[in-house]
């Protein structure tokens, strides 16, 4: 819906809009509100996942903007209380909005405990549904990620002056740290395990590895994975310094994914990384992770013009020359020829040839861009965590595990 109508000869007239979508450029795109009434700012990009929209609601990596989902059919099997990737959940929903094709339905789905818009709502998150997201999704693919409003009103009752100098005015993501929104204000010890059909989550019982995790925005599944795999983790803020993490006497350290410009990040989190390598622990990061990295041995990072969001993107690990299929989200990317030296490009994309993935040649250490733990998504990418596993038996002088052997739920 772009426009309310007028009444036509047989005297219908089309619903008066109750949400917009106003850009920094002056589009406007109407429609129907749900979830929460108000105003929310933020970049407005797009993602291609054709499921998962609740883990995707909640990756904390997703602080600051507004999502286009294009997949039409969003919110059929409702929302529940066990899909919610928000570690930190004293911390508000990362992302401002979301944008929909198609009027949400009533869930049909066993697990669906509430409506889509209720749980929307009671997140705190504005929604707007019936916009033509192929002709949005066209736009930002031909001028990039831009500054949007999305408002919600019960009355249909809009500035749309007001809400376009809001878009316009609103700095946008360069140079904005958005990881104090999303990190944990406290050190915290993780044990659930991943989900079992019949047995939901379950605890780890043993542990043969100490990582601590430095929590820039992190997802449950990653923590969940790594507990999988036999390690007993500790989650601490991200302003946490070097010293009190080698403190902890970790045999690994994870740094995680999370939302902002990493350059911003980067001013406080990038000397405690290059203390923590230098330590010689082994080191693992995922999507900001990677970038923090990446930065701490001297590349760079740049903003991308679409970023890549979604479930269904080919990534080639040259250590295997296998092509795995990934989740992605970010708008920001390693700049493939600013790598150090001492640092091996390990994964790219196929669809634009950015950086994904890098190892040093001289540190047990590797990052990714891309999200390895598939909430939601494919699941080609779990080795990596055993990857990681890996480096830590070795430094113990234990055999190493098969890569693709998928663990059990408990160590």
């Amino acid at each position: 819906m772009t426009s309310a109508s007028e009444s036509t000869t047989t005297g219908w007239q089309m619903p008066k809009p109750t949400a917009a979508l106003v850009l920094a450029d002056g589009s406007v795109f109407y429609g129907r509100g749900l979830g929460a009434t108000g105003e929310a700012v933020g970049e407005v990009c797009f993602n291609t996942a054709i499921t998962g929209y609740q883990e995707i609601l909640t990756d904390p990596s997703y602080a600051g903007q507004i999502i286009t989902f294009t997949f039409p059919h969003i919110g059929n099997v409702g929302a529940n209380d066990e899909d919610i990737e928000t570690a930190n959940l004293a911390s508000a929903s990362g992302v401002r909005g979301c944008v929909l094709r198609a009027e949400v339905t009533d869930p049909s789905n066993w697990r669906a405990e509430r409506h889509l818009s209720d749980w929307l709502a009671a997140r705190g998150i504005i929604a707007i549904s019936g916009v033509d997201t192929r002709a949005l999704t066209a736009l930002i693919r031909e001028n990039g990620m831009p500054n949007g409003v999305v408002a919600h009103n019960a009355e249909g009752n809009f500035d749309i002056g007001a809400l376009k100098a809001m878009a316009a005015d609103w700095p946008g993501l360069e140079g904005m740290d958005l990881v104090p929104d999303v990190t944990t204000g406290q050190r915290y010890d993780w044990q659930e395990t991943s989900w079992r059909l019949g047995d939901g989550y379950g605890q780890r019982t043993e542990a043969e590895h100490h990582v601590v995790a430095i929590d820039y925005g992190v997802k449950r599944n990653i923590l969940r994975l790594l507990a999988d795999r036999g390690c007993r983790v500790t989650v601490v803020p991200a302003t946490t310094p070097a010293e009190d993490i080698l403190a902890l006497e970790p045999d690994g350290i994870f740094l995680s994914n999370g939302p902002g410009d990493p350059a911003a990040t980067g001013i406080y989190s990038v000397p405690v990384i290059r203390e923590l390598l230098e330590s010689g622990i082994p080191t693992f990061g995922i999507c900001l992770g990677h970038q923090m990295m990446a930065l701490a041995v001297g590349a760079t990072t740049e903003k991308m013009h679409q970023g890549h969001h979604g479930a269904n993107h080919p990534v080639k690990d040259h250590t295997t020359d296998k092509v795995e299929i990934v989740s992605m989200n970010h708008g920001f990317a390693v700049r493939s020829d600013s790598l150090p030296a001492n640092a091996e490009e390990t994964h790219v994309s196929l669809f634009d040839g950015s950086n994904c993935g890098l190892r040093l040649k001289d540190k047990p250490a590797f990052s990714v861009q891309h999200h390895p733990e598939a909430s939601p998504g494919p699941q080609d990418s779990h080795y990596l965590f055993t990857r990681f596993v890996n480096l830590m038996r070795d430094k113990k002088g234990l055999e190493p595990l098969a890569e693709h052997a998928e663990p059990g739920q408990a160590a």
